[in-house]
């Protein structure tokens, strides 16, 4: 079984701050990370990707046997989005936040109260 399915602190995550073609697979994504990134995929990161739209998510994790992709769209809503600045195209979640995020939750904006 895969570790994405735990989605532990053990991983750093980051969200691709770009929009993402989720045609994409396992090299389109890890060409993504390489080229706009600059990072290279390992076994101590997973990388984050959203289309267009927010509906559509994917988990990229390379782990010591081989890669595993995570897939989830939405029918209704979309993926709430963290308000922090991206730093050099990506931005940093917490396994929290990406629990928060996968679950619908909205705990990264503050609404402004009338």
């Amino acid at each position: 079984m895969s570790a994405i399915a735990l989605l532990t602190d053990h991983h750093s995550y980051y969200l691709y701050a770009g929009r993402a073609d989720m045609k994409k697979s396992f090299d389109g994504l890890c060409g993504i990370v390489r080229n706009e990134l600059g990072r290279e995929v390992n076994n101590r990161e997973v990388f984050i990707f959203l289309n267009n739209r927010c509906t559509h998510i994917k988990l990229l994790l390379h782990e010591s046997d081989g890669f595993t992709l995570f897939y989830r769209r939405l029918h209704k809503g979309r993926f709430t989005l963290p308000s922090a600045s991206p730093q050099e195209g990506s931005i940093r979640l917490s396994t929290t936040d990406l629990l928060s995020m996968l679950q619908g939750l909205n705990l990264h904006r503050s609404e402004k109260r009338a």
